[in-house]
């Protein structure tokens, strides 16, 4: 792997939140089992103590949505089944950042209403002014997430890394598939190769 300039890179965690990884989320019988057993969580944590330890930033992208959802555009079954559960609404405590993970208090935490992390929300603003050129992926879902805010990140013109044993999906063959079109846009490197 190409080595990783700490003092221009970040680390973007994807929706580690409880909404998604916690076995009471919406989304959580989706992923809970898979972020438990493959312990995630606690390799995305060691990356970010390696990223703040080296100087690098660290920044976690969320879900959310105000009350009535006007700010939800329903145009995917896992968009519809948001509103039909009530979840991801501003406020409610399922929608913050999981304590596995080691959010700190200088750790910046970007707020979105789509699939990527970027689209409608100053997370590029953010990278930039801290004169960030790479971005290290962990989070849910390797297929949806991971993958939609790394595309948005390579034509954003990043150079992207993604955690392969700080990720995870639905399922492991889905996580293998989706790693494999990652590794065609950037690297792919397990945590103990970052951290």
């Amino acid at each position: 792997m190409q080595r990783i300039d700490w003092a221009h890179t970040a680390v973007v965690g994807v929706h580690w939140q409880h909404e998604v990884v916690s076995p009471d989320g919406v989304f959580g019988p989706f992923f809970a089992g898979q972020v438990a057993r493959h312990g995630v969580a606690a390799n995305a944590a060691r990356v970010a103590v390696a990223a703040r330890a080296a100087g690098g930033l660290v920044v976690f992208t969320r879900v959310a949505y105000r009350p009535g959802y006007p700010d939800l555009i329903a145009n995917t079954p896992s968009f519809a089944m948001i509103r039909e559960h009530g979840a991801f609404l501003e406020g409610d405590p399922k929608t913050r950042i999981v304590d596995e993970v080691a959010r700190q208090p200088g750790d910046v935490v970007v707020t979105s209403t789509r699939l990527g992390g970027f689209f409608g929300t100053e997370l590029d603003l953010i990278l930039r002014g801290r004169g960030v050129r790479t971005v290290v992926f962990t989070g849910v879902a390797t297929n949806l997430a991971v993958t939609g805010t790394a595309y948005q990140a390579v034509d954003h013109g990043y150079r992207i890394v993604t955690v392969s044993d700080a990720c995870t999906a639905a399922t492991d063959e889905l996580h293998d598939t989706y790693l494999s079109t990652l590794g065609q846009l950037g690297e792919v490197a397990a945590a103990g190769e970052i951290a």
